[in-house]
Order: structure tokens, then C-alpha cells, then sequence
């Protein structure tokens, strides 16, 4: 098993289409149209962890948040506007150029940093809510991911893990149906064989001293064009999990 979480391939991978992060209809199309489920779930998990008032423009006004495998920082800079102070991480120095040179534009002060999960902890950094989303399935070592994970929220905190499920169905509709048929996915953008269910991810996460609170599934509804938060973890899933303590 390697010493780190970098999986060469995958950031090669991405990196080759660092610059249409912020095309809504091009290759990350499906990550923007999973950006309002995600952010109001991030959102209210936030409000309700930390006592805020969800009233306010600014609800998370101070807490820090780390996003891990930010991209272009599609969730890096509305977490911004509500107040957060956000770290974005990438292995890709391409994608944290375009992130902060679109963050600059937008007159977002984020800091966003070419470096990694397992960097970031030996430092010693701490977090409020840290940000797993769709990058479990592409990192080498997911033990040792995911132990970088639970050492950077502070103790009160959350991380949230967002990844796809290892089922049949899974493999039916986010690679057959995604990737090859409806072409929402670039071809290869996914390994079947490194989805992780949700027990082996809560077992990971309560491994490294984390208490599980929910999984919450994700699908995709075709009539109203859009996804939606659901009791299906069959294929998407988020999972909380929770540092206990103050």
C-alpha cells in the first residue's frame, strides 16, 4: 500500500480538464447540477452543529472549513458567501490556479493551497467541517485518507464524505449510464472497484475515533432535472460523521 493518499493517474486525470471547472455544461456539467443538494446539505448540518441562525445571509459566518479535492472550487466559493472561511485543497497546482484566479474575479478571499490531506494534518491544522466530496474513489491508500480526514476536524466537528456506493446499480447507472451512454462523465472518470460502501466508509471513520450520525443518499430525478437528498444509498451517498468532544 502506498504512503500517500496521491493517486498520479487521477490528478493527471483531472487536471487535463482543469479548464472547464466552471462551465456549467461541459465536463464537470454533473458536478454543478450536484452543487445545490450538496451545498444545502453542508449547510444545515452546519447550522444545526455549530448554533447558528439560518435566518442570516451569512449563517456560517467564521466557521472553518476545509475542502479536500476542491477542483476549481465549486463548493469552495459558495461556502465563501455564506460566511465560512474556506481552505481548498488539490493535488493539481492547474486546478488551484484556475480556483484562485476565478475566486480573485469573483472577489472571494479563499485560500487555496496545492498540497494534500495527509500535509495539511501533519501540520497540525484543525477544522470545523471538513469536506470529502467525491474524491474518496480516486486517492490511493484510503486507509490512511481517511485518517488524515479525522485528524483535521477539531473536536465539535464534522467531516462529511460524499462518494458513490460499490453496487450493482451503482455500476449500472455511474459508469455504464453516465460515462457511456448519457456521456454526463468523461469515459474512465470512475473505478468500479474503488467505490467504497457505507459501512466501509463509517468503519474507516470510527476507526479513527469519528462517531457516525447519518448517510443520506442522492439521486438523480429525471422529470424535474435535478438531484435531490434521499433514503437511496444505493448508488450517491453522503455520510456525516462527527468528532466528539468540545
Amino acid at each position: 500500500m502506498s504512503t500517500t493518499t496521491i493517486n498520479p493517474e487521477e490528478v493527471a486525470k483531472f487536471t487535463a480538464m482543469a479548464e472547464t471547472w466552471w462551465d456549467p455544461t461541459g465536463k464537470f456539467k454533473t458536478l454543478h447540477r450536484f452543487n445545490p443538494v450538496r451545498l444545502a446539505y453542508i449547510r444545515a448540518q452546519a447550522i444545526a452543529q455549530f448554533g447558528r441562525d439560518g435566518n442570516q445571509i451569512r449563517p456560517l459566518d467564521g466557521l472553518s472549513i476545509l475542502d479536500i479535492g476542491c477542483g476549481g472550487g465549486l463548493l469552495c466559493e459558495p461556502l465563501t458567501r455564506l460566511g465560512a472561511k474556506v481552505v481548498g485543497i488539490d493535488a493539481s497546482e492547474k486546478n488551484m490556479r484556475i480556483a484562485s484566479l476565478h475566486a480573485e474575479q469573483s472577489g472571494l478571499d479563499i485560500d487555496y493551497r496545492a498540497t494534500t490531506a495527509e500535509a495539511v494534518a501533519a501540520a497540525g491544522e484543525r477544522f470545523d467541517m471538513v469536506l470529502s466530496m467525491e474524491v474518496i474513489e480516486h486517492v490511493d491508500n484510503v486507509p490512511l485518507y481517511m485518517e488524515s480526514c479525522a485528524r483535521l476536524v477539531r473536536p465539535g466537528g464534522l467531516l462529511l464524505t460524499a462518494t458513490i456506493n460499490r453496487t450493482p446499480r451503482a455500476y449500472a447507472l455511474a459508469i455504464v449510464g453516465a460515462e457511456r451512454v448519457l456521456k454526463w462523465l468523461p469515459k474512465g472518470t470512475h473505478d468500479f472497484k474503488k467505490f467504497l460502501t457505507p459501512d466501509e466508509v463509517a468503519t474507516l471513520a470510527r476507526r479513527n475515533g469519528l462517531t457516525v450520525r447519518e448517510t443520506v443518499g442522492v439521486v438523480y430525478h429525471p422529470l424535474a432535472d435535478e438531484w435531490r437528498q434521499s433514503r437511496d444509498t444505493g448508488i450517491n451517498y453522503m455520510q456525516l460523521a462527527e468528532r466528539p468532544g468540545v
